[in-house]
């Protein structure tokens, strides 16, 4: 490659007169010799070049070349006068035969079996250029396999700007393929990245796409980058369809340097979120360490970095802006690498904002300023802060979002794979905003109002009433279960099952932050919570209220007076030191008859519970809506639903 080009160099500067038609690679297999050959038409060299570049160790020709043609010299790889080395890798023995481009040069021959020692004496060499000569190492026979050459080829001088052939051209003949007399052209010297975006059509990307990512869907666009300043950068960036498979592959986007392919591990250079992209990306000016495998982090690469982010995100504006409908349908497709791209790069962050899209449960998409406008007068809170409601489930939490809707309020769609931390992210960026799954509260406390409705039974029907429904609550491994009340209306449902907002988003960010994993073994907390309003919660209370009142009356009366005596001890704490030391042992004795007293008075409510079918019908009910009931409790909730109707 760099023969070739120093040669175009040398012509361009007048110093070459000779014919430049005819530059072709050539590469080819001699199993019977046990040789793999590379020939060009370059620049060649003469025994002083030969002694200078091939007996020194990492004195590199193109180096020393780059610096006397700075100004002309376009497309050189080489850099560290290592790489003809690599040939020993796999060589019993290495041989160059090589002509140079000066008038009256003669033929130079150099071998070497990897050894300090090497022979070089003048041959015969009709063509200018360099044939280097690799006499595959017993160990190493794969390299004479004709397949095994075309694949390594085909990976590596895919797109170099100097044609490269190898083997021939087949056609099918007579049942089989056969070769014909034409070079076999391995690769494209002017790949799409190369030409200008005004001389391709959609047609010409899709077919360039298959042909890098074969077995592929067509992606759903593209980006054609191309800047000259303040460094060069051309390349062309797909967006496939992701959809919800957050499949972070680093082999998808190849980096070329002058068309030269150098890697497909392009960590540093591309933005961890853009390695859902595929495609590829050249440029000359990303310093390489000596294997080329490996990028060094330099302001170069950090410009090309933050280039193609914004590159990317100017982009998806655009389309977002020009074909707002085509956008929407794609959105789901492209919605997890965007999320992931605004939780993992601040400067992608604050430019997505302009443009990513919230969906609702009606399927209607909104940016997020447009949606901010939309919901802010019905879901502003006393305190002023906005509440964006949201769902992760339309059938599961139907209920939940019927109810909400019908009282006027809008609930977004977050069922995507990143939706757990992108909530968190909308709160970030958005001053004065909290966002609420439909589920976590009942319909009246998700939007506080300074008119909210409250609860209007007595202290003592609550305590009933929580033993009652509590204490008949399934007990289901790592779920906990709280009675709460609410009045949600005569018509709403008797019980609502929620889960608070906090718990549960901590314990879905466990999933993603390894240091909240003890989150992840907090049992799940669920809220009982009783319609006041409702009359088959009204009737069970009453019920309970008035078969027990014998038996809770006389454990009243013993728990009010013992308390006013707790009270009368505590009350002689005059300086915040304690009660004094001779009333210690009363207060202790009082408080645990307190604490035993509710104890029987809890046990008589749960076994009154116990035999209350119409409690344990109202529970099961709330829990199917919820989907927690099951195995043995959902057998017994529709035996008992039989019965009922009997």
């Amino acid at each position: 490659m760099d023969a070739t080009q120093k040669l175009k160099t040398l012509e361009a500067a007048g110093e070459f007169n000779g014919s430049t038609e005819d530059l072709t690679v050539s590469v080819s297999i001699d199993k019977e010799a046990g040789t793999l050959t590379v020939t060009d038409n370059g620049i060649g060299m003469t025994e002083e070049d030969v002694d200078k570049y091939i007996n020194q160790i990492a004195f590199s020709g193109a180096e020393e070349f780059l610096n006397k043609y700075k100004d002309s010299a376009n497309a050189i790889i080489g850099h560290f006068g290592l790489g003809f080395y690599s040939a020993f890798m796999v060589s019993k023995k290495v041989e160059i035969r090589t002509l140079s481009y000066k008038e009256g040069a003669k033929a130079v021959c150099w071998s070497c079996d990897g050894s300090p020692e090497y022979e070089m004496s003048e041959c015969e060499k009709a063509e200018r250029g360099t044939e280097i000569i690799l006499y595959i190492d017993d160990e190493e026979k794969e390299f004479l396999e004709q397949n095994r050459i075309n694949a390594l080829l085909t990976k590596y001088c895919r797109f170099m700007a100097v044609p490269v052939t190898f083997g021939k051209e087949q056609e099918w003949k007579d049942g089989k393929y056969v070769d014909t007399d034409k070079d076999k052209l391995i690769n494209d010297v002017e790949p799409m990245w190369t030409r200008k975006p005004t001389e391709l059509k959609d047609e010409d990307y899709l077919k360039f796409y298959h042909a890098i990512q074969p077995a592929q869907e067509d992606p759903l666009f593209w980006i054609h980058l191309n800047v000259d300043f303040p460094f060069t950068l051309t390349g062309i960036l797909y967006f496939p369809k992701i959809k919800n498979n957050l499949d972070i592959r680093k082999d998808r986007i190849q980096l070329y340097c002058n068309q030269v392919y150098v890697t497909d591990s392009v960590e540093g250079v591309v933005p961890e979120f853009l390695m859902l992209l595929q495609g590829v990306i050249d440029s000359p000016d990303i310093p390489l360490n000596v294997s080329r495998s490996y990028l060094q982090a330099d302001r170069n690469v950090k410009k090309i970095s933050s280039y193609i982010t914004k590159k990317v995100a100017a982009r998806l504006e655009e389309i977002a802006k020009n074909d707002p409908k085509s956008f929407e349908e794609k959105w789901n497709d492209i919605k997890v690498f965007i999320e992931y791209g605004m939780l993992s790069d601040e400067k992608f962050c604050d430019q997505a904002m302009k443009f990513a899209l919230l969906e609702d449960t009606d399927g209607k998409f909104f940016k997020i300023e447009d949606y901010k406008k939309l919901i802010e007068a019905e879901q502003t809170d006393k305190d002023g802060n906005l509440i964006y409601l949201y769902a992760t489930d339309k059938d599961a939490q139907y209920t939940y979002i019927k109810a909400a809707t019908d009282k006027g309020y809008n609930v977004l769609m977050m069922n995507g794979q990143l939706d757990v931390p992108f909530v968190g992210l909308l709160e970030q960026k958005n001053e004065k905003s909290r966002c609420v799954r439909v589920d976590s509260d009942v319909v009246d406390r998700l939007i506080v109002k300074d008119n909210a409705k409250e609860s209007d039974l007595t202290q003592g029907q609550k305590d009933i009433a929580t033993t009652l429904f509590e204490s008949q609550a399934p007990k289901l491994d790592k779920c906990n279960f709280t009675v709460t009340f609410a009045a949600l209306g005569e018509n709403d449902m008797p019980i609502v099952i929620t889960q608070s907002e906090y718990m549960r988003r901590m314990k879905e960010m466990a999933q993603f932050q390894p240091g909240m994993s003890f989150y992840g073994e907090f049992p799940d907390s669920y809220a009982l919570t009783l319609n006041t309003d409702h009359r088959l919660v009204k009737e069970a209370i009453e019920n309970a209220e008035n078969t027990l009142a014998d038996e809770l009356k006389p454990i009243d009366e013993e728990i009010s007076a013992t308390n006013n005596v707790i009270n009368a001890l505590r009350s002689l704490d005059k300086d915040g030191k304690g009660v004094p030391e001779d009333k210690k042992k009363d207060l202790e004795e009082n408080e645990a008859r307190v604490s035993e007293l509710k104890q029987k008075k809890n046990a008589a409510i749960t076994a009154y519970a116990a035999g209350q079918e119409k409690v344990h019908q109202l529970i099961d009910i709330a829990l199917l809506g919820n989907g927690l009931l099951k195995g043995e409790a959902l057998s017994a909730f529709l035996h008992r639903s039989v019965d009922l109707m009997k």
